[in-house]
């Protein structure tokens, strides 16, 4: 049994209520049972909502209380991305969950790279991060192609 950032999967749960469906990634859930999660609506995020930013840092250092999460007008969304990731780790823990497939690039998911105002950033988002310190394996989807 996997998790699998819900956008993947096709659930329109991205800032603009989008999704970014991986066919094979969808197929392979519908056979392999994957549970589908979106950490930023498990925070209280709603759908749509403005993008999020993680600001002079990565997902550790947001955990790490060095950085804060913003969205395009200034608002800091810090407290809800962490919530989203310790929600997101409670279903893994739940359900004996080894193993994590995610969105690359986001402020939540992202496995080596998230953004921030519009720059690439080395490291995870913050889901991702508190994952890796749990000792979950971490996938991109970008490797599930």
């Amino acid at each position: 049994m996997l998790i699998v950032s819900a956008c993947l999967l096709g659930i329109d749960c991205r800032y603009d209520a989008s999704s970014r469906l991986n066919p094979l990634l969808r197929e392979k859930a519908q056979r392999e049972g994957y549970i589908p999660v979106c950490p930023e609506q498990l925070g209280g995020l709603p759908t749509p909502r403005q993008a999020v930013f993680i600001q002079g840092g990565n997902g550790f250092d947001v955990l790490d209380g060095k950085c804060k999460v913003c969205d395009q007008g200034g608002n800091d969304l810090t407290a809800q991305l962490i919530r989203g990731a310790f929600e997101t780790l409670k279903i893994v823990k739940l359900l004996g969950i080894k193993t994590a497939i995610l969105k690359e690039r986001s402020p939540s998911c992202g496995v080596q790279f998230t953004t921030s105002l519009q720059q690439l950033i080395q490291g995870p988002g913050v889901t991702a991060a508190l994952f890796l310190r749990e000792g979950i394996e971490v996938i991109s989807d970008e490797s599930c192609k």
